[in-house]
């Protein structure tokens, strides 16, 4: 079975495990660009040439591509988007490799918060079980309160709350908006969002840096393509946990090049969120299927 007559389902999960491993590569490019640059610049270079790296691919819907009539909501996604990008850059450079992805892993909990709070969805005490669990795994990789608790582990967790309310945005501009157009719209919103932080610590990357902030760029934009359009394919809650496979991959990265052993309450807080997501995830999918069988004889009911 090839990938086009694959079912929609199937499209969406393997987009979104393409988008998860180009990720994976771009937060080593990541960590690598801020042994010698600043947040706010490596953010900038990301955008940068990642519009670049994108410019090309969008040639043959040029101008459609161009085509909306949503920009104020697009400014609003980009900056909001922005913030969430600067607070887990600065995670992914400053904290070791495993932490700053596993706590990114807290994504889909505040996803199911924000669809309650943006969509209106119900969300019944079984998922919000789920929810609550992913919680207890989250203080579990932050430990407030020991002796090894960072409150660098606070802006890692900012990042996934903001992620997680960009996520409900990108599900909302897709019903209008084809892919394409909204990848696009948020490049053309970052470069200058991300510009001007980065002008007040302003300096040139040297040497190899010049590769990691390219990489990061030509990377972001290979799995923001993929993520956006697994999620155009897909529901957001489904599609978020197979993100995980990201842990092993920087984990080993983080052993092998910057000697970091893997704390074991990281492993245990990921496993635990893993666990929520994973039933959040099921729960949406027998959700969708009783949609499907009862349509169109009654109304698709609430989630749970």
């Amino acid at each position: 079975m090839t990938t086009r007559s694959a079912s929609p389902h199937t499209r969406a999960a393997l987009l979104m495990l393409g988008s998860t491993v180009f990720f994976a590569l771009m937060a080593l490019a990541i960590r690598l660009a801020s042994q010698t640059l600043h947040t706010f610049e490596i953010a900038f270079f990301r955008n940068f040439f990642g519009l670049l790296a994108l410019l090309p691919l969008l040639h043959r819907s040029w101008p459609g591509v161009l085509k909306t009539t949503q920009l104020p909501r697009y400014f609003l996604r980009s900056a909001i988007g922005i913030a969430s990008m600067l607070c887990g850059f600065w995670a992914i450079g400053h904290l070791p490799l495993a932490q700053a992805i596993s706590l990114s892993y807290s994504t889909p909990l505040f996803v199911t918060i924000a669809a309650v709070i943006f969509l209106q969805e119900q969300v019944r005490l079984r998922r919000w079980s789920a929810v609550i669990l992913g919680f207890i795994g989250v203080l579990v990789i932050v430990r407030p309160g020991s002796a090894e608790f960072s409150a660098g582990t606070l802006i890692a967790l900012s990042a996934a709350v903001l992620s997680g309310i960009v996520a409900i945005q990108i599900k909302q501009l897709s019903r209008v908006d084809s892919a394409d157009t909204i990848v696009l719209y948020t490049y053309l919103f970052w470069v200058p969002l991300s510009l001007i932080p980065a002008l007040f610590v302003w300096q040139w990357p040297q040497g190899i840096a010049w590769l990691w902030a390219v990489g990061a760029g030509v990377l972001g934009t290979g799995g923001q393509l993929l993520w956006t359009r697994a999620l155009k394919l897909g529901d957001v809650s489904a599609l978020t946990p197979i993100s995980f496979m990201q842990l092993p991959i920087v984990a080993l990265a983080g052993w092998l090049w910057f000697g970091e052993g893997l704390d074991r309450w990281v492993v245990v807080g990921a496993a635990i969120i893993f666990a929520a997501n994973a039933y959040i995830a099921h729960r949406e999918a027998q959700l969708a299927r009783r949609s499907a069988t009862t349509a169109p004889v009654e109304a698709a009911k609430p989630g749970e």
